[in-house]
């Protein structure tokens, strides 16, 4: 995401920190309006409602551990936005993105509907409910300009109201790539990032799988969960990340590897053999 400095407002037009909320940079004409689904109904009272925009459905798996998104276009926010309500039973919560001028075109709505699909699935933080993506539709290049200028700011008043759709886990940068953590013992090969959101488990890493026992249960139901949403893949006696993936403290990320409840700023090791407690807290 990019790091220049941003003034962003946030309006609640029902004064409500949990209701309806309109974010926009205060230097660009673009809005993310993110709409309860209890609340679809006042935002149809709204003009925006009624605009051209790129819109996103979010909501959870059925065992409520993994985000789903649904990503659309449409000429016609309030009636598309009702057909999904009928129909569509996982989403909770709509954000859509419209010009605060009116001035996003279809062409504009269905160009960005596939590129932010594709960058969607390239980060591969949320499970998508759209099926085939399609091929790139043809967009003249100053239009196609527009539309990437609107994702960027999209992405970041997206990221900033809670749903970081487009950015990966963990970023390539080199400063990232040198803080890598290591969990590696006889029986784990795990390798991992300590990051603002949590603690993230880097595609490769592995660990032994052994039978049950009463302390480990809590362990065992995360790893089951995690093959289940194809996080990760038992192959043979081991369990295998096949994605970088977050969790929320170092503890969790650590116990999914080790196989039992484990003190992941302790587990947790850079290269020189220093914990993550005595980097990050002493």
């Amino acid at each position: 995401m990019n790091q220049t400095p941003k003034t962003i407002q946030i309006f609640l037009p029902g004064g409500d920190p949990q209701g309806i909320r309109v974010a926009e940079i205060t230097t660009r004409i673009l809005q993310v309006i993110e709409v309860p689904r209890k609340l679809l109904s006042d935002f149809f009272q709204m003009p925006e409602s009624n605009q051209v925009g790129v819109y996103f459905l979010f909501g959870e798996s059925e065992e409520g551990d993994e985000p789903i998104v649904y990503i659309g276009q449409t000429g016609d926010l309030r009636t598309r936005l009702a057909t999904h309500n009928n129909k569509k039973d996982f989403w909770e919560r709509a954000l859509v993105v419209i010009s605060r001028t009116n001035s996003m075109t279809q062409t504009h709505a269905v160009f960005l509907e596939w590129y932010c699909l594709q960058a969607c699935r390239k980060a591969e933080r949320f499970a998508d409910e759209n099926g085939n993506s399609g091929s790139q539709p043809h967009t003249p290049a100053p239009l196609e300009a527009d539309c990437l200028e609107i994702f960027d700011t999209a992405k970041t008043l997206l990221a900033t109201l809670g749903y970081p759709v487009f950015d990966p886990v963990i970023s390539n940068t080199s400063s990232d790539k040198d803080s890598i953590l290591i969990c590696n013992t006889s029986e784990t090969d795990g390798r991992g990032q300590y990051t603002t959101e949590g603690f993230v488990v880097l595609k490769g890493s592995s660990g032994l799988i052994r039978k049950s026992a009463p302390s480990r249960r809590f362990s065992e139901s995360m790893r089951e969960k995690l093959v289940k949403n194809k996080i990760c893949k038992i192959e043979g006696n081991r369990i295998i990340f096949l994605k970088d993936h977050l969790f929320k403290s170092p503890s969790s990320a650590a116990a999914a590897l080790v196989g039992r409840n484990v003190n992941g700023w302790t587990v947790w090791k850079d290269k020189a053999g220093r914990t993550l407690d005595e980097l990050k807290r002493q």
